[in-house]
């Protein structure tokens, strides 16, 4: 099969930038050509603990929706940057890459250009990853989030993703913390412990990260209630502060969000009402309601799947980070928290890992008033979202266990959904 071929002067024009966003719009690309230092540490990752040379027979390249600007976006970049340079090896980037053909042709252009593992980052980009796969069988393709590489069956595709739901739930415990003190300083009343969320869309990721969010705010403030909105976009800074300040207005005095930009952050800091990012610490724009923020460091598979393929061995079709392979964090805790919130924190984590306590236990939610005792997932994804494994069992929803995407799309009592247009 014929393949897309770069032209001299573009390859040379790529390999001439420099790792930066352009902050616009359109598509737009970027490299780091220069070699970053040569290091004999291993990767850190239990799936490569003991590769002890440096890598010299790897050229990464990355996908990404967005810039810099996007805090989803910057969460991989600075995670790329930093394997990249740890194991020694060239990269190029690619940002401003959509959900379409745009991303085909972003994989092939840095296949032509030697690059021999291809990530991109945004859930929309996987069918055009696939595309690239299949065209080139000797490259190595990854994709963030994304649902078919268990069942494409191709050697060159692979997905992946963390259990942040973890990391929502912890951050919950945070969120539910400071409800406590509204509560007992009288800023509010238990009635009134509403909290929102700003989504981007119903997906099931979102809804899995709503709803652990919520959990974990729960389990410490059992009279929280949370009101949820979406914008219909990953990234819309006026959408994502409408939806905030909308939030606000209705009542809710702690606001979440599943959404890449500032706009909902900012939006907290101006109106006062304490804020849990996402994707990264967002104390130096709004110092008076951060809180906290989980988020997915994607320096660990970098390394995994890089040294992968200069080993030449096979990457896991479906990989799934965990708080114990240091692929879901939290960032430090603001200035706004409760007391006690690092300590109610450790407690859960060290339950968590020790895996005495679940995010998703059937004992501590209802669906319409009932316990859940059984739940079969779209986990195999085809285009009616058919239902096809059970995911229900010893007395949890295993989440990210039969795939590294998330696959908990169940509405729960006490969240109330204020559209589901998107």
């Amino acid at each position: 099969m014929k393949k897309k071929v770069v032209s001299l002067l573009t390859a040379m024009a790529l390999t001439a930038m420099t790792l930066a966003g352009c902050g616009s719009s359109t598509a737009a690309d970027s490299t780091d050509s220069t070699a970053a230092e040569t290091t004999d540490e291993a990767a850190d990752t239990e799936a490569d603990a003991d590769s002890t040379a440096a890598v010299t027979n790897v050229k990464a390249g990355f996908i990404f929706l967005h810039d810099e600007n996007s805090t989803y976006d910057l969460n991989f970049m600075n995670a790329a940057k930093e394997a990249c340079e740890k194991l020694g090896i060239e990269y190029m980037t690619k940002t401003n890459i959509p959900e379409g053909q745009e991303c085909y042709d972003a994989a092939c252009e840095l296949a032509d250009a030697g690059c021999n593992f291809i990530f991109a980052d945004s859930f929309g980009h996987e069918d055009y990853m696939i595309e690239a796969a299949k065209e080139y069988p000797e490259v190595q393709f990854s994709h963030a989030t994304g649902t078919k590489a268990h069942t494409e069956g191709l050697d060159n595709f692979h997905n992946a993703f963390a259990s942040i739901y973890d990391g929502r739930y912890l951050a919950g415990i945070a969120a539910g913390m400071k409800l406590n003190e509204m509560i007992a300083n009288g800023d509010i009343t238990e009635d009134q412990a509403k909290m929102g969320y700003v989504g981007a869309y119903t997906y099931a990721e979102v809804i899995s990260g709503y709803t652990s969010f919520f959990l974990g705010a729960r389990s410490v403030c059992p009279s929280v209630t949370m009101d949820v909105t979406f914008t219909g976009s990953w990234y819309d800074e006026t959408a994502e502060k409408e939806g905030a300040n909308k939030l606000i207005e209705d009542g809710c005095v702690l606001i979440s969000q599943h959404a890449d930009s500032m706009g909902a952050p900012t939006a907290c800091e101006t109106a006062g009402v304490p804020n849990v990012s996402y994707n990264g610490s967002t104390e130096s724009a709004c110092p008076n309601t951060f809180l906290v923020s989980s988020r997915v460091n994607w320096e660990p598979y970098f390394e995994y799947a890089i040294n992968c393929v200069a080993d030449g061995t096979q990457i896991d079709a479906d990989w799934t980070g965990t708080l114990a392979t240091g692929s879901v964090e939290l960032s430090s805790l603001g200035s706004a928290v409760a007391d006690g919130t690092q300590e109610a924190i450790d407690a859960a984590t060290a339950e968590i890992e020790a895996g005495t306590l679940h995010v998703f236990d059937t004992a501590t939610f209802t669906v319409d008033g009932a316990e859940m005792t059984s739940y079969e997932a779209d986990v195999d994804t085809d285009a009616d979202y058919t239902p096809d494994h059970e995911v229900v069992s010893d007395g949890y929803f295993h989440e990210s266990e039969y795939r590294s995407a998330p696959y908990f799309n169940v509405q729960i009592d006490g969240i109330n959904l204020l559209d589901t247009a998107f």
